[in-house]
């Protein structure tokens, strides 16, 4: 079976047989900003970019996948650079880091440390 995988900002499809794992082809770093939905197990894919989510104070940073949030990275007040990881989300089993797609400073946390979230919860606001 042929999965594709987004792990730290990269995509990489992955070939799966007879529970063996080879990378067969390695994309081009993908938009952090684009949610990631679960396709088939052990895979997460990113989906179409959905517009930012406005909230009060900023903009909304919505969790790519369901999961539970096994670590909160960010502070608010800090400025954070593209490609920091801001949360560590475990979902099926695996460890998931979600990492900011722009510059930005954290307005708000909106989640704590072993909170069940859905794909497209607000785990912060940024501005």
């Amino acid at each position: 079976m042929k999965y594709k995988i987004t792990l730290n900002n990269r995509v990489y499809e992955v070939v799966v047989e007879q529970g063996e794992a080879m990378l067969e082809k390695e994309y081009e770093a993908v938009a952090p900003q684009a949610p990631a939905v679960q396709s088939a197990p052990q895979a997460v894919v990113a989906a179409a970019p959905a517009a930012p989510q406005t909230v009060s104070g900023g903009e909304g940073f919505p969790s790519p996948l369901p999961g539970t949030i096994i670590a909160v990275k960010c502070e608010v007040g800090k400025s954070y650079k593209a490609g920091s990881v801001l949360f560590i989300v475990e979902s099926m089993k695996m460890e998931n880091e979600v990492t900011l797609g722009k510059d930005a400073t954290i307005v708000s946390i909106s989640v704590t440390k072993g909170q069940s979230v859905q794909s497209g919860t607000i785990l912060c606001v940024i501005k």
